[in-house]
């Protein structure tokens, strides 16, 4: 059995490239949750399960330059999503960090994310033998989520830039993909902020977990 208690940790993405056409625009990692934005909240749960932290995110870096962390574009064009961010994580690593093996992505706009995650998706790849993992909640899976090893990097660029696919999942199952659950009592750890109500209710799981 490995011990993933002495495995090297991998690099996290914080996933926050969308256009939040749902919140109406603008940066929804940034949007407040009990005075501070939803992003502080994600990274204060993250940051110690990973060697170092990236963000993900198009347009000015400049409005996230209170963050000490690079700050890196999709390398594809017209905002293809969370497999993006992913490759654009994995071509930073081939730069800057080759010593890095894997990289695991959250989404920015779930501020209850579970500090068990990565290790739980290493154990759960480890124990299904495939190359892939991500959380799930229930039985909802939660694709954004997920464990990504850096070597299916030219793969990746070839299914979004030659053949266009957009959809994790459709990805994910070409190469095998273990799933790590999490409860969705008493909240779902994988809560996201889409739209301006889910605030209060945001507000609400933080009021009950303070």
């Amino acid at each position: 059995m490995t011990d993933f208690t002495t495995m090297t940790k991998p690099l996290g993405v914080l996933l926050a490239g969308g256009l939040a056409r749902r919140m109406g625009g603008g940066d929804k990692p940034l949007r407040l949750l009990a005075g501070r934005p939803i992003l502080d909240h994600v990274i204060e749960r993250f940051q110690s399960q990973c060697c170092m932290l990236v963000l993900n995110a198009n347009g000015d870096p400049g409005r996230f330059s209170a963050y000490d962390m690079p700050v890196i574009a999709d390398t594809v064009p017209d905002y293809a999503g969370p497999l993006a961010g992913v490759l654009a994580t994995m071509d930073y690593c081939s730069a800057h960090r080759p010593d890095v093996t894997d990289i695991v992505s959250v989404a920015t706009d779930s501020p209850f994310l579970p500090s068990d995650l990565v290790v739980r998706l290493q154990q759960a790849r480890d124990e299904g033998g495939t190359p892939l993992a991500c959380a799930q909640s229930g039985d909802r899976t939660q694709p954004p989520f997920g464990l990504w090893p850096v070597s299916l990097r030219d793969d990746l660029r070839q299914a979004l830039l030659v053949e266009g696919l957009r959809k994790i999942d459709l990805w994910t199952a070409r190469h095998g993909i273990a799933t790590a659950i999490w409860p969705q009592t008493p909240y779902d750890p994988f809560f996201n902020a889409n739209r301006p109500d889910d605030l209060d209710d945001a507000e609400r799981i933080y009021r009950n977990l303070a």
